[in-house]
């Protein structure tokens, strides 16, 4: 996708640009091109950017760390507001800054990438628990009792070897 050009979309139609895509992004591995619609409205003093989109990423389980298919969709709708740049003198390396200034913002004058905007809104799309299923119960380990561990692995000897030194706690 191409770098959106703001002054431009008060000459648009509506003042809306909107277009469908089919895109593979290098940093976000899918097994099929990410497809769906992207509107990018202008509305004075800020943009309406809604999208549509899916495609089907392999995650692994974190539970059993098997791999699965994933359904990413994606159905998001941001304000993005146009304000000129804060002055370098107003960048100081401590100030407090108002709440209301914690929001995305774009030059008036300059461009809108819609590329790095949609591929922000998959990788928030990505879910936190990756769980092939929800009844997953994970690797499957066989039972051992501590005895077999220390001679199925020679590493353990050392630590058997002290704990035969060590006294008996007596049980009363």
């Amino acid at each position: 996708m191409e770098a959106i050009f703001i002054p431009q979309l008060t000459k648009a139609p509506d003042r809306t640009l909107s277009f469908a895509f089919r895109e593979n992004f290098d940093d976000l591995d899918t097994l099929t091109p990410v497809k769906g619609e992207i509107a990018v409205t202008h509305h004075g003093n800020f943009l309406e950017v809604q999208v549509q989109a899916e495609a089907i990423k392999t995650l692994t389980c974190y539970r059993c760390l098997q791999n699965y298919n994933h359904r990413l969709v994606v159905k998001a709708s941001e304000l993005l507001w146009l304000e000129d740049s804060v002055p370098e003198a107003a960048l100081a390396l401590e100030r407090e800054v108002p709440l209301d200034d914690l929001v995305e913002s774009l030059s008036p004058q300059g461009h809108f990438y819609p590329s790095e905007w949609l591929y922000q809104q998959l990788c928030l799309a990505i879910p936190q628990k990756q769980l092939c299923d929800s009844a997953c119960e994970g690797i499957s380990l066989p039972s051992t009792s501590p005895s077999q561990i220390g001679s199925a692995d020679d590493r353990w000897a050392a630590l058997a070897a002290l704990k035969q030194q060590l006294p008996q706690p007596k049980i009363d």
